[in-house]
């Protein structure tokens, strides 16, 4: 960077709103890139920020205390407001409203994450739990050390992963799932079909076509001792529930702001993660944004999505004052889930896919999932396979003409199936 530059960007005020991954990683990509002006990470709760994946692994079964993140924020410069609350946004005036009196900015950058969909009728229940914060994985490091039986509702990437953690401790698990079978909602039916019998192959009972009517107290009220009623009638004896059935982009207190949001709720971001608003960005799970790969406008709500969107965000405020624009932020997007003695990875996006390759035997402990969009690998599903998942990730991102012949051989590395 330019000293010319150096010189220019104390003068402006950054405020990210959102102390998880993406508003953690917006703040630090910020010094590494040259900013020296202030920085001000505000966050809701009152917890030193911290990393949300291991909540559902290391937290919930007590092999770690925490998950904070490795930052110096002190040492950074950065401002820390956390027990802080955002309220609504003035574009026009540049200020941020919070529980703690208006904040000034010169950019804003909305990081507020997502928003757990809570089970109708069970809102306040005791015993009926979530899984999205620090808090959470508290309460509920308990019900798992007791060993209870466990209710989990939704057989999702979350309520398998609960699911998993709930067995290694001892206790007995029931997952109702309203579709007809785990992770309808990510995996078309003849991918996720594998993943099925890896429920009872666990221990746990899955039960598909479960839409839950209602949580009610058993004859013994409070907890443990609930019932959860089915839409059939069935009632399945529960000392906890957990509720895993998606998430929302946690923007309701944009409601009148004037910055545009989506159909899902999430704020439109364009291709280098700037707002409809004037000096205003979004970024991580609350956003969504134009793939010119993919064609298509993408909302991911995964870890790797919130370390990559702040690069862009940065050095699109650094580079402006040097009239330097990023790259447009165009990412194959990656998660990963560890469920049932399997570590399942995922890189791309299928839905514009029009083929479909097998790499191995999916009744086996490791294989490959390939989407092609003509000859080109668009997405790829690895369990037990990481090579196949790193390889694949590098000829997405390159856009790499494949040989499904040879792709479909699960003997030969990936990138030998090139055309």
């Amino acid at each position: 960077m330019s000293e010319q530059t150096r010189e220019r960007t104390p003068e402006r005020r950054v405020v990210v709103v959102g102390a998880g991954m993406a508003g953690v990683q917006t703040a630090v990509a910020l010094r590494e890139q040259g900013f020296t002006g202030p920085v001000t990470l505000i966050g809701a709760e009152p917890h030193q920020p911290y990393d949300r994946p291991p909540l559902s692994k290391a937290v919930l079964l007590g092999t770690a205390e925490g998950s904070a993140f490795d930052v110096d924020f002190e040492a950074l410069g950065i401002t820390l407001r956390l027990g802080c609350e955002a309220l609504g946004v003035r574009p026009d005036e540049h200020v941020l409203d919070t529980s703690e009196g208006p904040e000034p900015y010169d950019r804003l950058v909305l990081a507020t994450g997502a928003e757990p969909l809570r089970l109708p009728g069970a809102e306040g229940v005791p015993g009926v739990h979530l899984l999205r914060t620090l808090d959470d994985a508290e309460r509920l490091r308990p019900v798992l050390a007791r060993r209870h039986d466990v209710v989990v509702v939704g057989a999702g990437w979350i309520g398998a992963e609960f699911a998993t953690a709930a067995r290694e401790a001892g206790c007995e698990v029931t997952v109702v799932e309203a579709a007809d079978r785990p992770l309808a909602g990510a995996l078309p039916a003849e991918v996720a079909a594998p993943m099925t019998r890896w429920y009872a192959e666990a221990g746990a009972v899955l039960r598909t076509h479960a839409r839950v009517r209602r949580v009610e107290p058993g004859e013994d009220s409070g907890e443990p001792g609930h019932v959860v009623v089915l839409d059939d009638g069935s009632r399945l004896p529960a000392d906890a529930v957990v509720v895993g059935i998606g998430a929302r982009p946690a923007t309701a207190w944009l409601a009148d702001s004037g910055i545009a949001l989506g159909a899902h709720g999430e704020v439109l971001a364009d291709d280098r993660l700037r707002t409809s608003a004037a000096d205003v960005y979004a970024v991580g799970d609350c956003a969504s944004f134009p793939s010119g790969r993919y064609g298509e406008r993408l909302m991911v709500h995964h870890w790797d999505n919130a370390l990559q969107g702040p690069r862009t965000v940065a050095a699109d405020i650094v580079g402006a004052a040097a009239g330097e624009p990023p790259e447009p932020y165009d990412p194959v997007p990656y998660f990963w889930s560890e469920q049932f003695g399997r570590f399942v990875q995922y890189a791309g996006h299928h839905t514009a896919a029009d083929t479909t390759l097998w790499r191995g035997d999916p009744a086996s402990a490791a294989w490959t999932v390939c989407w092609l969009r003509g000859d080109r690998l668009v997405a790829l599903l690895a369990v037990g396979r990481p090579r196949d998942l790193a390889q694949g990730r590098r000829l997405i991102q390159a856009g790499t003409a494949m040989d499904p012949r040879l792709l479909a051989d699960p003997a030969q590395p990936l990138k030998a199936a090139t055309a």
